[in-house]
């Protein structure tokens, strides 16, 4: 079923309903005023039923029935009144007088019964066959309008949605070529100021990240096999090398050996990297209550023994923050093992964890100032660095992690020397 004809239908039921509602509620107004009104000129002549016995009165189309108080008739018009329990509970005095509808030869009548004083009841009684007569016109008459109002709602639905449904058409077709000739560069006509105008704009947003999407993915598969054919080219080096072993010095295979285990790490590390940026691309699954500084504490006590050389000092206070205890011991630890990395023998990493932000501060040679802004770039690494072990990862990751985290993460030049690091990730709580 298409939109449009969804939209008519819901068109045509909405005023269906409301008619239908309103139709309803007219005729029993209709039908609750013209009981009342004869109701009311019932209960006048039932004040005093002896008018039509003394001949002309304002109410000769009624016909009164007075019960003697052992419920039976007494005087009046007998043949066909019905006298039945209530009736003669009001003749005896123990019911309250009240209304009802009977049916004699064929007439529909509407009759009161009312106590008399002394004894017994009056039942006055008229014919309400004109009543019946009305109503069932007014029901004709509504019925009539109901179909009218439904039929003129649906016309206008189909109208209606035909207009409003073009900008959804154009949409439709811009995304069917997109499908088809897989070109995101495409846009569509934004005009007005309507929500399906806006929607147009959402539409060319979300094609504009798409193609951005896309470009950044191909920009990452071709730094990936940039970075890792250089690994695999010295690998494969040192295995045609090794083929000829016999005619090698046990020193030399002992590098050739030294060397591959070295690019093996490296294809591991780099490896590892890509795997945890892909992962932190497609992130979204539930998120627990992570003690960070804990997280922390774990992180430095992991770093002593992989930099035994360099002093880490701690200070860090109770922060609980939302979000993946997996990827944030990776980013607690890529800000580590960064420190580490530059960080002279008998240097000092200083690690604080307050005020809800993570700061690291090495001694090292600092950060020049035309790297500042790329060391949180996918596979960037500063001139510097190119003699370290790394795949130019680790700091990308921290950053992903923490905009993943509504956080972010900044680099700075330390006062005295040497870099800091700041890592901040929104939502995040000190105890007390």
């Amino acid at each position: 079923m298409s939109l449009r004809l969804r939209l008519t239908l819901v068109a045509a039921t909405v005023v269906a309903i409301v008619v239908a509602a309103a139709s309803v509620t007219t005729y029993f107004v209709m039908r609750h005023e013209l009981y009342s009104q004869v109701d009311k000129e019932l209960a006048t002549h039932a004040q005093d039923p002896r008018e039509v016995f003394r001949g002309p009165s304002p109410f000769g189309g009624d016909y009164v029935t007075l019960v003697s108080p052992s419920g039976t008739i007494a005087a009046g018009l007998a043949q066909g009144v019905p006298i039945d329990a209530g009736v003669r509970r009001v003749a005896a005095g123990s019911q309250s007088p009240y209304y009802r509808n009977v049916t004699v030869l064929h007439y529909h009548l509407r009759q009161v019964v009312v106590p008399l004083r002394g004894g017994g009841a009056v039942v006055v009684s008229r014919v309400v066959n004109y009543v019946d007569h009305d109503l069932s016109r007014l029901r004709f008459i509504l019925l009539l309008v109901s179909f009218g109002g439904v039929l003129a709602a649906a016309l206008a639905g189909a109208l209606v949605s035909r207009a409003t449904l073009a900008p959804v058409r154009r949409l439709t077709a811009a995304a069917e070529r997109i499908a088809r000739t897989r070109d995101p560069s495409e846009r569509v006509p934004e005009t007005g100021r309507s929500e399906l105008s806006r929607l147009g704009a959402s539409f060319n947003t979300m094609l504009a990240a798409l193609d951005d999407a896309i470009e950044t993915q191909r920009r990452f598969v071709a730094d990936a096999s940039h970075e890792l054919r250089t690994p695999l080219t010295s690998i494969q080096t040192n295995i045609d090398v090794l083929k000829q072993q016999d005619r090698l010095a046990p020193e030399a295979r002992d590098r050739l050996y030294a060397d591959l285990q070295r690019e093996a790490h490296e294809m591991r590390d780099l490896i590892a990297g890509l795997l945890e940026l892909a992962r932190s691309e497609h992130a979204g699954g539930a998120r627990t209550t992570v003690q960070l500084d804990e997280v922390v504490e774990s992180a430095v006590e992991r770093a002593r023994v992989r930099f035994p050389q360099v002093a880490f000092e701690m200070s860090v206070e109770p922060t609980q923050v939302n979000g993946s205890r997996d990827r944030l011991e990776r980013a607690v630890w890529n800000l580590l093992e960064n420190a580490g990395k530059w960080s002279a023998p008998g240097a000092t990493v200083e690690v604080a964890l307050g005020g809800g932000e993570l700061r690291v501060r090495d001694h090292g040679p600092g950060i020049a100032a035309e790297d500042r802004e790329h060391i949180f770039d996918r596979f960037y690494r500063a001139t510097d660095a190119r003699s370290l072990p790394g795949s130019g990862l680790g700091l990308a990751i921290v950053r992903e992690v923490a905009e993943a985290h509504g956080g972010s993460v900044v680099a700075e030049d330390a006062p005295g020397g040497g870099a800091l690091l700041r890592l901040r990730l929104n939502g995040s709580v000190t105890n007390s």
